[in-house]
């Protein structure tokens, strides 16, 4: 196994169960099998990392429990958890508990928002809590999305996250409207964007992934390497071949292009955003 590297952080990753004492909600919209907290653990050190995020599923519905549990274990790990504006919730004292971040959702399509999932309207209502609180967002859209609310993004009072790279076309290219927006909305400062390709790339056969997804990643980091995180997205939902989450790490290696700029996305930005 590969030594602890202090300091990096897998910022998305998902856990499951055990269901015996961590049961998934009974309206949901996915039923994944368990991935649990000591096997994301031992990815994490083979990795070679110290920190992980824990993204709360929407299949656990308001039941915070599992990643609370997880973060009170692992004092290194930090969360993200998945509210609607009406849930009574004590912001500052979840901060206290690892917690930094409040997940929504705005999604169109066959993949509309799921079952449990916040809305971007909650979002917009729960900004000025989420501030006072010191917390931010993370809203998982798709690039297409964007143009009509980047607006609505720049006059938040919080930082937002966009995950999984806000679902970029590799056969569009990095002109097409939705990612212009989210390259414009990076370097504005607006936004972070989690890096985490491998979902926008599954068309494609694993082997022209390395190159299909470079040009995305550089330009991303073109616009702002400031406002970069990465993320392993493990366990890879709905994912089959499961990818190895080792080989995501190596290709983002490769396209960071160089020890500077990967230990920044790595390192020094997480710590910024989740410390």
């Amino acid at each position: 196994m590969n030594p602890t590297i202090s300091g990096h952080w897998d910022c998305h990753a998902h856990l499951f169960g055990p269901y015996a004492k961590f049961p998934l909600a009974p309206e949901r919209t996915y039923t994944p099998d368990e991935a649990l907290e000591l096997q994301y653990a031992a990815l994490l050190e083979r990795l070679g990392m110290a920190h992980g995020v824990l993204v709360h599923p929407s299949a656990y519905g308001t039941d915070h429990r599992l990643v609370l549990a997880a973060l009170a274990a692992r004092p290194q790990w930090r969360g993200v958890l998945v509210a609607q504006a009406h849930t009574a919730l004590d912001l500052k004292a979840l901060r206290s508990q690892g917690v930094r971040a409040l997940r929504y959702s705005h999604r169109g399509g066959a993949g509309a928002n799921f079952l449990g999932s916040a809305s971007l309207d909650d979002l917009i209502a729960m900004a000025p809590a989420l501030a006072d609180a010191d917390l931010h967002a993370e809203l998982w859209t798709e690039r297409q999305m964007l143009p009509a609310i980047a607006d609505t993004l720049r006059a938040l009072p919080v930082p937002v996250v966009l995950d999984h790279m806000a679902g970029f076309d590799a056969s569009a290219g990095i002109e097409e409207p939705g990612f212009a927006t989210l390259v414009q909305l990076l370097g504005e400062g607006h936004v972070w964007v989690k890096l985490c390709a491998y979902r926008n790339l599954l068309a494609l056969p694993s082997s022209q992934w390395r190159e299909a997804g470079r040009v995305f990643q550089q330009a991303l980091t073109q616009a702002n390497a400031d406002q970069l995180v990465w993320g392993s997205d493990w366990p890879h939902l709905n994912v089959k071949p499961v990818p190895d989450a080792a080989l995501l790490l190596e290709l983002f290696h490769d396209w960071a292009g160089g020890p500077a700029v990967a230990g920044k996305i790595l390192a020094d930005n997480p710590q910024r955003l989740y410390a």
